[in-house]
């Protein structure tokens, strides 16, 4: 077959509409899922994650609530542990802060409270990301956080294969999973997107496991390990880097709970230097976990100090041109490589 061909028999899915396809799919086959959410019915939510459910589905399982993040997200922790499986969305990552005691000391640990005889199969899914002037309220990632906190599995999908595969798998997982999207790789219109997170997604059902990181590039020169937006900003740096005669291997964490720290330490095993991508704040988060994981294992495969390209430790400004310093980007990347390398 010509390559014109298969080009013609891809099913090209943007982030938002693999997400809606994985949710109808286990809906059609399994009753006791259902969603729950601001704006999740009629509008199809605002980042298009469940367009076209309530059509199908009808607002029995597709629910959409009052804003009291704390009361939707602690019935759905209820449900969850009375033998439903929900699927609640968190509007903005940045929201939780209203409702914490509802994930953290529910939702996260009442299966461990209950000596394992109490199952809360429920998955939250939520926006991060900024980069379109929304501030500090609606533009955090907080992946160490939810990272951090032990009794929830964590991941965050950098394109639209990745995504239903994941979304398929957390809700059939018998553990609470926070399923993390960021806005810039939706493909939401008035958003603006990532071109590279549009990608071929089969029509049929299937799972991406949790726990496994993908190689999207391989390269001998140095790793650089990244999630959602970060891999993008990753594959465009090692793009520059390339010019210049640098062979960069790309590694998509794909989840963080549980963090496969196995195929990080092979390639920097193999290449002997790191550099971490995360648009979560510098301290306390992702990229220190990453470095510290490869310094533990074997601090002798390092050929040169590991660098972060991370966001600063400062609250997310509103005006274009602050937040746009800020944000990790490919030019801090290679930045990154050549103060690495004396370059």
């Amino acid at each position: 077959m010509s390559q014109t061909a298969t080009r013609s028999n891809e099913r090209r899915l943007t982030i938002a509409r693999a997400m809606a396809e994985a949710i109808a799919q286990e809906m059609r086959v399994d009753p006791r899922v259902f969603v729950m959410g601001e704006d999740i019915g009629p509008l199809g939510g605002v980042f298009g994650n469940t367009r076209g459910l309530i059509e199908e589905f009808g607002k029995e399982r597709v629910r959409d609530t009052p804003i009291s993040e704390t009361g939707f997200i602690g019935a759905a922790v209820g449900a969850a542990s009375d033998g439903m499986r929900p699927i609640v969305e968190l509007m903005f990552v940045d929201f939780f802060g209203v409702c914490m005691d509802a994930i953290y000391n529910l939702m996260a640990k009442n299966t461990y409270f209950s000596g394992g005889n109490v199952k809360v199969p429920l998955v939250l899914m939520t926006s991060t990301g900024g980069g379109y002037s929304d501030a500090g309220q609606h533009s955090q990632c907080l992946y160490g956080t939810f990272a951090h906190l032990p009794g929830m599995k964590v991941v965050a999908p950098s394109n639209a294969y990745d995504a239903k595969g994941m979304m398929t798998a957390a809700i059939r997982d018998e553990n609470p999973v926070i399923f993390m999207y960021h806005k810039g790789l939706q493909g939401m219109g008035w958003l603006g997107t990532e071109p590279g997170a549009t990608v071929n997604v089969p029509e049929e059902s299937y799972v991406v496991p949790f726990g496994k990181a993908s190689v999207v590039r391989e390269g001998t020169d140095v790793t650089i390990v990244g999630l959602a937006m970060g891999v993008h900003n990753a594959l465009k740096a090692a793009d520059a880097l390339a010019k210049k005669g640098i062979s960069a291997e790309v590694i998509d964490l794909r989840t963080l709970v549980p963090l496969d720290r196995d195929t990080v330490f092979k390639s920097v095993k193999k290449t002997g230097r790191l550099i971490v991508v995360d648009e979560d704040y510098r301290s306390y988060g992702v990229s220190g976990e990453i470095i510290t994981s490869v310094a533990e294992r074997d601090v002798s495969v390092l050929k040169a100090t590991p660098q972060r390209v991370t966001y600063p430790d400062v609250p997310i400004p509103f005006s274009r041109p602050m937040e746009q310093f800020c944000l990790p980007n490919p030019d801090k990347i290679v930045a990154a490589f050549e103060h690495m390398t004396g370059a």
